[in-house]
């Protein structure tokens, strides 16, 4: 598969006017035309999809919808898709029956040690000018930089919330 040389980071330093919004726009570009189902076996969603519940066992599937940034609707479809490749399953919460409750399946661990195998072949290619410290170093920012946007949003929630109700 030929990269488009087109979407290859520069240097910062060569062109200071690029931050890093458009650093990881360039960067996200490039994962995802290089990670196709054919490499991975799924979709680049459906693996975030599967990493997600792996790290979070049981989850509810507006958490999923959330901790994916995705819309609902959106999430319902990749849903059906990974239910019908027998890699999650859906069921009602006993507690509230209008939400659903999503774990991933044994089919769906294995499926996710494949594609996870294959990317990390990918991630060494792309970052192939990072160090292993400098790499866990990015992956800590754009963690910090995720659960920072996720507080944010939760605090205007609670801000929303509390207006309506003295409203």
């Amino acid at each position: 598969m030929n990269i488009d040389t087109s979407l290859l980071l520069k240097n910062m330093d060569e062109n200071p006017s690029t931050g890093p919004i458009l650093l990881l726009t360039q960067l996200s570009r490039l994962v995802s035309r290089r990670s196709t189902p054919e490499l991975l076996g799924q979709t680049l969603k459906e693996l975030a999809a599967l990493s997600f519940l792996r790290d979070f066992d049981e989850s509810t599937q507006q958490a999923l919808t959330d901790g994916l940034c995705i819309d609902a609707n959106y999430c319902v479809l990749l849903l059906n898709d990974l239910e019908a490749a027998d890699y999650v399953e859906r069921r009602r919460d006993p507690l509230d029956r209008r939400r659903h409750i999503v774990t991933m399946t044994e089919e769906g661990r294995r499926a996710l040690h494949r594609a996870e195998a294959a990317q990390q072949t990918l991630e060494d290619e792309i970052l192939v000018g990072l160090n292993a410290q400098e790499r866990s170093e990015l992956a800590h920012l754009l963690r910090k930089a995720l659960d920072g946007h996720s507080a944010n949003l939760q605090a205007n929630e609670v801000a929303a919330s509390s207006e309506s109700v003295g409203s």
